[in-house]
């Protein structure tokens, strides 16, 4: 109603569980980077604790999963419920969900063993994990669906969703890219590198990437590039804080070319450092090099 005022709440608190394999850890750490309060596995006897306790000044994201011996649905729903009644505490539950073929094959590359199949295949453990979960699951305020996610676009994801003011502001992030392999997910622009001259197709350069010297400058030595790079800076330079002012806490820039391993990577490297040299917060991350580094395969692919 106009001209009344509620009370400020004393905690805010973001409750995150999911599957083991589906992204907690990466989510509390993109929590953490958001200026949250990140604890991780906190037993659930020890939330009231925190609750009972003076206001840290900042909110709160808290981990929970099945390796915590206190960990079960009806435990969760129970302090779901207690803490939505608190009038000192806002909450939110957030559920990182992913499905059950892709946290196999996630099991699979890293040889790891499910927490709740120790002893038997990865898959039996996941399939009870997601059954335990299932009720909570329901009661989620947010669910985020990693299984064609990377760590990346997690973070993002729950940078969209929790970013808070008087945070840093806009993140960007360069990202390079192989057209053969289809254009990354949530990229909000995409510059094609493919006119500029190949460093693939010099011997020498092949096997290496354009985070290298030599393939930089063959890359910077194509009679378009400087004019490229200059334009592409000043528009930048001149779109970001726009995306600030509308509160965009994040924004995803990618560049592609034939093999991602080249022209892409040295153009994202060049901006990357373009702009944060102006001021701005820049990740990097090449994801054709990320695969052939993950999969042990040499990088020279054209």
């Amino acid at each position: 109603m106009d001209g009344i005022s509620l009370p400020a709440k004393e905690h805010e608190l973001v409750l995150v569980t999911g599957p083991s394999g589906a992204g907690r850890t990466t989510a509390i750490r993109a929590f953490e980077d958001l200026g949250y309060e990140a604890i991780d596995n906190l037993p659930l006897s020890l939330v009231s604790h925190l609750v009972d306790g003076p206001p840290l000044g900042r909110p709160i994201a808290l981990g929970l999963d099945v390796r915590n011996r206190e960990f079960n649905a009806t435990a969760v729903i129970e302090l779901v419920d207690q803490l939505t009644t608190d009038p000192r505490v806002q909450l939110s539950l957030l559920y990182v969900d992913c499905a059950s073929a892709e946290l196999i094959r996630r099991y699979g590359e890293t040889r790891r063993r499910h927490p709740l199949a120790l002893a038997e295949a990865p898959a039996e453990g996941i399939a009870r994990e997601i059954d335990l979960l299932a009720p909570i699951r329901v009661r989620a305020d947010h669910l985020i669906d990693t299984s064609e996610m990377s760590p990346h676009d997690l973070k993002a994801e729950i940078a969209h969703w929790f970013h808070r003011e008087g945070t840093p502001g806009l993140a960007v992030s360069m990202q390079s890219f192989s057209y053969k392999r289809g254009v990354p997910r949530g990229l909000d622009m995409i510059f094609d590198c493919r006119f500029l001259q190949n460093p693939h197709w010099v011997a020498e350069l092949r096997p290496l990437d354009g985070r290298d010297a030599a393939v930089a400058n063959y890359v910077a030595s194509d009679e378009r590039h400087a004019e490229f790079i200059a334009r592409l800076k000043d528009l930048l330079l001149f779109l970001l804080p726009a995306h600030k002012a509308e509160g965009k806490a994040h924004l995803s820039i990618g560049f592609g070319c034939t093999g991602g391993q080249h022209r892409s990577v040295a153009v994202a490297e060049t901006m990357a450092n373009a702009l944060a040299e102006a001021g701005w917060t820049v990740s990097k991350r090449h994801r054709e090099l990320e695969r052939r580094s993950a999969n042990g395969r040499p990088l020279g692919s054209g």
